[in-house]
């Protein structure tokens, strides 16, 4: 009898190179879940088909780096904002710049189309909202609020209102007909990252760096619920197309919410890292993420993800009764959003324009054509994305075919032994955090460890490193064996505990002694003392600190860091190399253009005490970088996010050879 193939719950697509830089913002077609468009700091805007491997358009006429981009509901549309500003409209059927937007004082941070008519709304590092209609090539209405950056901004479902969070903790509700706010809503602690609305209910959620997701309710202008205890900031929510739940897009999983009551339906694990958008097809989940100038996309089976209030009850907890997991009788329910009937919704101090009036060329039009290029690179995905739009056809569309789940690695040779250990594949389901209802069981799946790679310990785990729940609990009573008595109860359970002990508080004594030389001022000392002190993981907690900082990097301190940076980039902790890549790259960037040029200059006449000085640190660090740069070549080829970093250093380094 033929064993079943049992599929996967989540797994990696693909990983593309998408920039020649990094890139710097990214977003998924929401109606087809298949169109990706990246912004890069090479100032280009890249459109993708998920899945395959080319670029199907290049959009080029921003003169800074991207930092938003945004496409409309039917796709047609892309629209990106730079550094410097500007906003960029782009036809992506007709493959051509459509407007070209200025205004705004500082960067754009956040954008968004209006779901019924031709309308954009922008949100900048200068603290201003602007809502623009492309026909006219202008400003409708500007809204004042915010005191900080505007980080991300949503309409309605109705096309009525507009939500905006910002970096000033909070989150604010605009009445677009009346051109003021509705309501501004307190509470979180921390940067507001992202906002979202219900697709049916007057029902708003909102994601913060303070690590909460917290509903607000629109008819009565108070919070409904607030879900804490996320593993870090939130950057990432999207509502189920029917509204029953609520995805998060945390760090490396995926989490399912509800909300009346608080609680969470399913924990999903998937090592996407820090995922910057979410679209769903065809009952999948799709998730990409970038770091650096790679871009990778995940996919979730949602038909094996619990999205309602029916969670198996753990086995532990089978004797007591579940809570509530629907909300009171006594709620009522809000109200539901009314579409409009037509197929454009739009305010009435706008003047209506005619198509041809809208594709009418103009002398700016004509400049801005000459200054921007949608470049077709793969013409026959370009044709079978965009193209089809244009024409009449008497058979429906083509509908998407799902993602085929690719099968479980080893399904029947799996043993309880090897399901209790930690496993880096993208199948294992985390215990689920136990908010109001019962967690469910985990299920472990156990994935071979690749061959030919060093085993590195991850810098988010479940359980410390070397230890075993089983070492804590007595040993399982047998027939006639005597019971547990409380003293060897307690040796078990202590066992360990005085070196532990001893590890932290040395621990902490060394961060107190550089704590205390870091409030002097002196940084440069503060570094030679935690060098000093021979723990790396006090040397770790330091950079991490001046990384936050780039002006605090001096060309003195860059002689005592590179030795360290060596040993960090050798270490088996993820989280070592993760801060040994990141202060290099600091240091190439800043120091190593000076370095060359202070070695290739013609020697000085006279006595320069001051020049042989830095002379002789460039030397120094010079030295220490061709060290350095045999180690990042020889880890160069690795894969996944370690394999990246190396590669971007490599580039970095190619000066010295």
């Amino acid at each position: 009898m033929a064993t079943p193939v049992v599929t996967k719950t989540a797994w990696k697509l693909q990983e593309i190179v998408a920039h020649a830089s990094n890139v710097s913002s990214l977003v998924l077609g929401k109606a087809s879940g298949r169109l990706l468009a990246t912004g890069g700091d090479d100032c280009r805007v890249n459109l993708w088909s998920i899945n395959k491997p080319n670029c199907i358009m290049s959009l080029t006429g921003h003169t800074s780096p991207v930092e938003s981009v945004r496409l409309n509901t039917p796709e047609e549309l892309i629209v990106a904002g730079s550094q410097s500003g500007s906003i960029r409209v782009w036809d992506l059927e007709a493959a051509k710049i459509l407007r070209t937007l200025m205004g705004h004082k500082a960067n754009i941070c956040s954008l968004d189309f209006h779901p019924y008519g031709e309308f954009v709304a922008s949100g900048s590092q200068d603290t201003n909202i602007k809502l623009w209609d492309i026909r006219r090539k202008g400003c409708v209405f500007r809204y004042r609020g915010h005191s900080q950056a505007v980080r991300c901004l949503r309409f309605s479902p109705d096309g009525k209102w507009l939500a905006s969070a910002a970096d000033d903790h909070t989150v604010k509700l605009w009445d677009l007909t009346a051109g003021k706010m509705m309501s501004e809503f307190p509470g979180h602690t921390g940067p507001v990252n992202v906002v979202e609305f219900h697709p049916n209910e007057y029902l708003l959620a909102s994601g913060s760096s303070d690590r909460t997701i917290r509903f607000w309710d629109l008819e009565k202008f108070q919070v409904v619920s607030c879900i804490e205890g996320e593993p870090g900031p939130v950057r990432s929510v999207l509502f189920n197309p029917d509204g029953c739940c609520l995805y998060s897009g945390c760090q490396d999983s995926l989490r399912v919410y509800g909300w009346e009551p608080e609680r969470c339906f399913d924990v999903v694990l998937v090592n996407w890292g820090k995922v910057a958008d979410l679209a769903i097809c065809n009952d999948q989940l799709i998730g990409v993420a970038f770091s650096q100038s790679n871009v990778s996309s995940y996919v979730v089976d949602l038909t094996r993800v619990t999205r309602t209030g029916t969670v198996t009850q753990d086995p532990v907890q089978a004797s007591q009764p579940l809570t509530q997991q629907t909300p009171n009788p006594g709620v009522s329910l809000r109200r539901i959003y009314e579409r409009p009937s037509t197929t454009c919704s739009k305010p009435q101090r706008v003047k209506h324009n005619s198509e041809s009036e809208r594709r009418s060329p103009s002398s700016e039009d004509d400049r801005d054509e000459r200054e921007s290029r949608a470049e077709i690179q793969n013409a026959e995905d370009y044709n079978e994305i965009f193209q089809p739009k244009n024409s009449i056809s008497r058979t429906p569309p083509r509908r998407s075919e799902p993602f085929p789940a690719p099968p479980e690695d080893d399904t029947t040779t799996a043993t309880a032994t090897e399901a209790s250990k930690p496993s880096p594949a993208m199948d294992v389901q985390l215990p689920v955090p136990n908010l109001e209802v019962p967690a469910r069981p985990s299920v472990l799946m156990s994935t071979p460890v690749p061959k030919g790679e060093p085993v590195i310990i991850p810098a988010t785990r479940n359980e410390p490193i070397g230890l075993k729940a089983s070492d804590f609990l007595p040993a399982t009573k047998v027939p006639q064996q005597a019971e547990l008595v409380d003293e060897d109860a307690m040796s078990q359970i202590r066992k360990g505990h005085d070196t532990m002990y001893v590890v932290l508080t040395s621990r902490h004594k060394n961060l107190d002694t550089v704590r205390a030389v870091w409030t002097t001022g002196d940084i440069k000392t503060s570094v030679d003392s935690a060098v000093a002190i021979n723990d790396l993981s006090v040397v770790v907690d330091l950079l991490n600190i001046v990384n936050q900082k780039a002006s605090l990097w001096k060309l003195d301190l860059c002689t005592t860091v590179l030795p360290q940076i060596e040993k960090l980039l050798q270490s088996k902790y993820e989280s070592y190399v993760q801060t040994g890549c990141t202060s290099l790259k600091l240091i190439l960037q800043r120091f190593l253009p000076l370095i060359t040029d202070i070695l290739a200059a013609p020697p000085s006449v006279g006595v320069d005490i001051s020049r042989e000085e830095r002379l002789h640190k460039c030397r120094l660090c010079f030295k220490q970088l061709k060290s350095i740069s045999g180690l990042v070549k020889s880890k160069s080829g690795l894969s996944g996010r370690h394999g990246s970093a190396f590669r971007e250093l490599h580039l970095l380094m190619a000066s010295l050879d």
